[in-house]
């Protein structure tokens, strides 16, 4: 190996400060990236899975379905290089920081039957998407507590 100084090396290179260098990805961003995937696929029909909210609690990390709005995540090379582990809902719930709740409304065979729209799927994702971040500062602030944050839940106005 040879050795160069940083200036013998800047004439044959670029070299950038360390502020260029790839951060990682925020929740918002992720779920972004899974949402432009499927809206790539459009009228694609990626199957959905069956009626998750009778799966028992221990089997429900491992549910998928091959071709699902789950496996699109799992296809996007640049979710899998930031820590995507699979295709599957605990590994969606993990990565994107959803709840099991909201995963259920975008991929759960009772919402669409047996296959849904890449389109549609993006859609409630990004509606996902966006009521996390409406709702995110009023959480932190101490405005949505007990009683207040159970009454928007039950009505769905709150996600989780």
């Amino acid at each position: 190996m040879e050795h160069k100084t940083r200036d013998q090396i800047r004439d044959v290179s670029n070299i950038l400060p360390s502020y260029f260098e790839a951060r990682p990805l925020s929740k918002r961003e992720r779920l972004e990236l899974w949402v432009e995937a499927l809206e790539r696929d459009g009228a694609r029909r990626l199957r959905t899975l069956f009626e998750i909210e009778y799966a028992p609690a221990a089997k429900r990390a491992g549910l998928r379905a091959d071709d699902s709005p789950l496996s699109v995540a799992f296809s996007e090379p640049r979710l899998r290089a930031e820590g995507l582990a699979g295709d599957t809902m605990g590994d969606a719930i993990a990565f994107f920081g959803i709840s099991e709740m909201e995963l259920h409304n975008i991929v759960c065979s009772c919402h669409s039957g047996k296959t849904i729209s890449a389109k549609r799927a993006a859609a409630r994702l990004r509606a996902t998407a966006t009521r996390e971040a409406e709702y995110r500062p009023l959480r932190a602030s101490g405005v949505l507590v007990g009683g207040l944050t159970r009454a928007l839940v039950a009505i769905g106005v709150l996600p989780f």
